[in-house]
């Protein structure tokens, strides 16, 4: 493999078009014409060379066949399909990384202005507050030491989408309509699939744990995840029983229901006491091996009905507490971290892995979304995915493309 390429030399640069040329016939095999592979190649040239700024101008003046005009039009005009070059990109980085989990994300390019695609005024995390900016959803294979991202899409608020003139001028095609970002992200997960890439462990952050319609989409994949929670949701405790009242023969039976309110999984968790917690080393960080405490907790999930249904008509009849077998209305298990130190536990996940799981494995893949940022970090601020300066969905989805291939000759062999 070669080395990440970000901020190289022109000379260093130029020495590597037998390789970036073998990469490329590969790569881009489903871009029609050569004059587009011949620019492709050059974008990425410039993506790889040293400089503050990625964006065309300044890498068509680094280059000595640079050509901004032609440059401009491959990435914002060119009517290439990005979807295969990603499809194949994925390809060669799974095969190189064979991942461990994919990790959903989002992710956020501030922008001033208002006629780039998909900008408006929303949470902007790389500022921490809102703010007018760019947000989208990716999915990353990813393992303890090594991370890229398969498939991206832009997100469209719907001050977009309800302004189809808007969406016209900057070539929004007319079947796109705005999704939320957990849709967006089964989206992703469903291409991937049609791309013939297994899934492993599904992680992402509480914006998408969060989500009961998300974790139904994994459910009903066959996907399993590792989801982190805020700790705010609600859950009763595992000695909870629902109660069936006596049915008195007049309409509908009544609904089973629980007798003790539901409680916040943070208050659940720290009840349960630090004696329940175990410590855990998942990896060994540049300051020695990073380790904390944590507990698998079996709560019973308020919100959704507490009986399967056969149960639920069988109790009505005959009135009662009846328990629950084990894995029918509770399949989801929860994590707490209680790190040492601390009063109360901090971190908190939701997951349909099997109760056999060890604890181990659950915390190591939860864990493993700081890779994320290590590649947000490479992508954005060596090979320059938050530089695009133009407008369109076409050219927005080509500049991301092209920087994820950027990062794969990095990743795989020629």
């Amino acid at each position: 493999m070669v080395g990440i390429f970000s901020g190289m030399r022109l000379g260093e640069v130029e020495g590597l078009r037998g390789e970036l040329s073998e990469f490329v016939a590969d790569v881009f095999v489903s871009v029609p014409r050569r004059d587009q592979r011949r620019w492709g190649a050059c974008y990425l040239r410039g993506l790889m060379l040293d400089g503050q700024r990625k964006s065309i101008q300044p890498m068509a003046e680094r280059l000595p066949d640079g050509n901004m005009q032609a440059l401009q039009h491959f990435v914002n005009q060119s009517p290439w399909d990005p979807l295969p070059v990603r499809r194949r990109i994925a390809e060669r980085l799974s095969e190189a990384i064979t991942p461990e989990v994919w990790v959903v994300d989002d992710v956020s390019f501030p922008n001033s202005g208002r006629a780039s695609v998909g900008v408006a005024r929303q949470y902007c995390g790389a500022v921490g507050k809102r703010a007018n900016c760019q947000v989208a959803v990716s999915v990353h294979a990813a393992t303890d030491t090594a991370s890229c991202p398969l498939e991206w899409q832009l997100y469209l608020p719907r001050e977009w989408t309800d302004a189809p003139d808007r969406c016209r001028r900057a070539g929004v095609p007319d079947e796109v309509v705005h999704q939320e970002k957990w849709r967006l992200a089964l989206g992703l997960l469903d291409t991937l699939t049609d791309w013939q890439l297994e899934a492993p462990v599904v992680v992402a952050d509480a914006g998408y744990g969060v989500s009961t319609p998300f974790r139904l989409g994994l459910k009903q994949r066959g996907l399993v995840y590792v989801l982190a929670l805020t700790g705010k949701e609600v859950a009763y405790p595992e000695n909870a029983r629902p109660h069936q009242p006596a049915y008195g023969g007049l309409g509908p039976p009544t609904l089973p229901r629980y007798r003790t309110p539901s409680r916040a999984v943070s208050v659940l968790a720290a009840e349960a006491g630090v004696g329940r917690f175990t410590e855990v080393t998942w990896r060994q960080g540049s300051k020695g091996a990073m380790t904390s405490r944590f507990a698998v907790l079996t709560v019973r999930p308020a919100g959704s009905s507490p009986w399967p249904q056969p149960r639920r008509r069988a109790a009505a009849a005959t009135g009662g507490t009846v328990s629950c077998p084990p894995g029918r209305s509770w399949p989801n298990g929860r994590m707490a971290e209680w790190p040492d130190g601390q009063d109360a536990p901090t971190g908190y996940w939701i997951s349909n892995l099997p109760a056999t799981t060890p604890v181990a494995d659950l915390v190591r893949w939860a864990k493993m979304r700081w890779r994320i940022e290590h590649d947000y970090r490479e992508l954005k601020h060596g090979l320059g995915l938050d530089h695009f300066e133009g407008r369109t969905w076409r050219g927005w989805h080509h500049h991301v493309t092209l920087v994820t291939a950027a990062q794969a000759l990095a990743r795989t062999p020629a």
